[in-house]
């Protein structure tokens, strides 16, 4: 991945991204070529390994992966008008730009088709997703015989992290009045996510500082 300095992230930053993340793309290069799917994961710092499982149906699980494999993680992005850079009445030397947050997870991949593997990632998800809601969900909400069925139509999936890179691009490299005109811009449509996510990277040091 391109990172320049100002758009590296700390370790925190990044840290926090594969805690709270959603899901993400998971790639893997196969015998038939590149394979991807699109599945929530929970992140198990203690252990160096993201979590998640993928429905049985799904050939991906079947094909064992050559060398790493690879999770795209994603924080907020948004598309830049210039028009929000008070540049562009001075001069008009302005172009858009996208900023986003994204993660390249790289690591070993390993299938579970083991239940009781599945049934403590399926928990271990569930209860990323459902804390701090009001009225949790729990998988014992559900009748045992219910959630058994359930389960063996999934299969676990675990990637031994071995490398990150990082990227946040939000207007690092803009002047400070550049960095308030992106932030109104983007509250003004709002994208109260993205605007927030530029007004915190500006007061974050570069990686490494």
């Amino acid at each position: 991945m391109y990172v320049p300095a100002h758009f590296a992230p700390d370790d925190d930053s990044v840290r926090d991204l594969l805690r709270r993340h959603g899901a993400a793309d998971l790639i893997t290069a196969t015998d038939r070529g590149l394979v991807a799917t699109f599945l929530p994961f929970a992140y198990d710092e203690g252990a160096g390994v993201l979590r998640g499982h993928l429905a049985r149906n799904n050939e991906h699980w079947r094909l064992p992966a050559v060398g790493e494999g690879l999770v795209i993680v994603r924080g907020p992005d948004a598309y830049v008008s210039p028009s929000w850079y008070p540049g562009k009445a001075e001069h008009g030397r302005v172009v858009p730009t996208w900023n986003y947050i994204t993660a390249h997870v790289y690591g070993q991949v390993a299938f579970h088709d083991d239940p009781d593997w599945v049934e403590r990632a399926v928990r271990e998800l569930t209860g990323k997703h459902e804390a701090g809601r009001e009225r949790p969900w729990a998988v014992d909400d559900a009748p045992g015989k219910f959630i058994a069925g359930q389960l063996r139509a999934v299969v676990g999936v675990e990637v031994a992290i071995t490398r990150v890179e990082a990227k946040w691009k939000l207007s690092q490299n803009r002047s400070a009045v550049d960095v308030d005109g992106v932030v109104a811009g983007l509250r003004a449509e709002g994208d109260e996510v993205s605007a927030a996510a530029v007004d915190r990277a500006r007061r974050r040091p570069v990686a490494g500082e």
